[in-house]
C-alpha cells in the first residue's frame, strides 16, 4: 500500500462507516453520483478520503427514503445550502404522500372488486361555499366533450386529509383547484358527471349560508347546499392520474413567470387586429396566437406566421382555451412558459393551488 493510499479509506471501511453496501457505492461511482478519490489502475480498487464519509452517508439515508437517483444527485451538489436541499425533501416527502393516498385508493377498489357487497365507507366535509363555488369554476372549462374518451367527460373530486382537490381535463388543456375543507373519513375519488357538476354550480349561487356540506363515498356524492340536495352518482371510469403529471413539474421552476393582468391580456386577445393563424385538428380549425417576450421581459403578441427570432421566445396557443383559462383564472394571474413545445401554465397570482395548463400549437 503506498502512503496516499494510508490516508485514504477502503471501499470497505466507507461502506461500514456510510450504511452503504460495498456493491451500493460502486452503483453510486458509476452513476457519477458519489466518485472515489482514487482508483487503483492495476486493480480498479477504489479509495476514499475522510471528507466522502458525510456525503455517503447522505446517499444512505436518502436512499432508504426511495429519493429517486437524481434527487440524490441533487441533494449532494446542494448539500451546502440547506435551503435548497430542504425544498428537495418536501418535493419527495409530497409524492411519498401522494403514493400512500393514491396505494389506499386502489385498495379501495379492489375490494370493492373482490367483495362488491363490502360496506362503502363515507368520508363527510365542510367547505367554503364560496370556494367552492370559485373551484368550480376554474376547472369547469376543461371538461372533455368527446363521447369517445368519457372518462374526461367530468370533474374529478379527490377527497384528500387537507381539503378537496377538483380537476379536469380534455387532454389538450387541464385546469385544477383546491377548497380547505374540514375532513372526516378516509380519502376517496370521484369522477362527478359534468350535468352534476352544472346542477351543484348553480345550487352554490343561490344564499344559502356560508358553508355547505357534502358526503363523498365510491358510489355516491351528496352536496348539501342549505337545504337543497345535489346527489350524483359517480362514473365508472378511471380518470387520467392528473397528480403524476403535475409531480414531474414539482422542483422544475419555469424559464419565465410572468404577472399579468387577466382583463388587459384577455382585451389583446380579443382586439379587432391581433395577428392570428389557423391550424385544424380533427377536421376543425382552430384560431392560433403567438406569445413572445419583448426585450424588457413583459408579455406580447407576436405574429405566429412570421420567421421566428433567433433566440427568441414564441409559444402558440389556442386562442379560445387561453381565453377560458383566464376568464376561470381571474384578474392578476401569473404566466409559466418553458418553450415553444412545453405546456403553458397559467396560475392565480394569490392562490398557487388554481391553475390551467395548456398545451402549446406548433407554429
Amino acid at each position: 500500500m503506498t502512503a496516499v493510499e494510508s490516508e485514504l479509506r477502503s471501499i470497505g471501511e466507507l461502506a461500514r462507516a456510510s450504511g452503504l453496501t460495498i456493491s451500493a457505492l460502486r452503483f453510486y461511482d458509476r452513476s457519477g453520483v458519489l466518485t472515489p478519490a482514487r482508483v487503483d489502475p492495476v486493480t480498479g480498487y477504489r479509495w476514499y478520503t475522510g471528507d466522502q464519509v458525510a456525503p455517503a452517508r447522505l446517499v444512505a439515508g436518502l436512499r432508504r427514503v426511495g429519493m429517486p437517483l437524481a434527487g440524490i444527485a441533487e441533494a449532494l451538489r446542494h448539500r451546502h445550502r440547506p435551503a435548497e436541499v430542504h425544498r428537495l425533501l418536501d418535493a419527495h416527502l409530497r409524492r411519498l404522500e401522494d403514493g400512500l393516498t393514491d396505494a389506499r385508493r386502489e385498495l379501495s377498489r379492489i375490494r370493492r372488486l373482490i367483495d362488491p357487497e363490502e360496506t362503502t365507507v363515507t368520508t363527510r366535509l365542510v367547505l367554503s361555499r364560496a370556494a367552492l363555488s370559485e373551484a368550480v369554476d376554474a376547472v369547469r372549462f376543461a371538461v372533455g366533450a368527446d363521447p369517445e374518451l368519457p372518462a374526461l367527460s367530468g370533474v374529478l373530486l379527490a377527497v384528500e386529509p387537507d381539503g378537496v382537490h377538483l380537476s379536469a381535463t380534455d387532454r389538450f388543456r387541464m385546469a385544477v383547484a383546491r377548497v380547505d375543507a374540514t375532513v372526516d373519513g378516509p380519502a376517496v375519488t370521484a369522477l362527478l358527471p359534468v350535468a352534476a357538476v352544472d346542477e351543484l354550480r348553480a345550487a352554490l349561487d343561490t344564499d344559502a349560508g356560508p358553508t355547505v356540506a357534502a358526503e363523498v363515498a365510491a358510489d355516491r356524492v351528496t352536496v348539501s347546499v342549505g337545504d337543497r340536495p345535489v346527489t350524483a352518482v359517480p362514473l365508472p371510469y378511471d380518470f387520467p392520474d392528473v397528480r403524476r403529471l403535475l409531480r414531474a413539474r414539482v422542483g422544475d421552476a419555469p424559464a419565465y413567470r410572468i404577472p399579468v393582468d387577466g382583463a388587459a391580456l384577455r382585451a389583446a386577445l380579443t382586439a379587432a387586429d391581433v395577428p392570428v393563424c389557423h391550424r385544424a385538428h380533427d377536421g376543425v380549425a382552430h384560431e392560433v396566437v403567438a406569445l413572445g417576450l419583448d426585450g424588457r421581459g413583459e408579455l406580447r403578441l407576436v405574429d405566429p406566421e412570421a420567421a421566428p427570432v433567433a433566440d427568441g421566445l414564441r409559444v402558440g396557443v389556442n386562442r379560445e382555451y387561453l381565453l377560458d383559462a383566464l376568464d376561470a383564472g381571474g384578474g392578476q394571474l401569473v404566466l409559466e412558459l418553458d418553450g415553444p413545445i412545453t405546456p403553458l401554465a397559467v396560475r392565480r397570482a394569490d392562490d398557487a393551488h388554481a391553475f390551467s395548463v395548456l398545451m402549446p400549437v406548433r407554429l
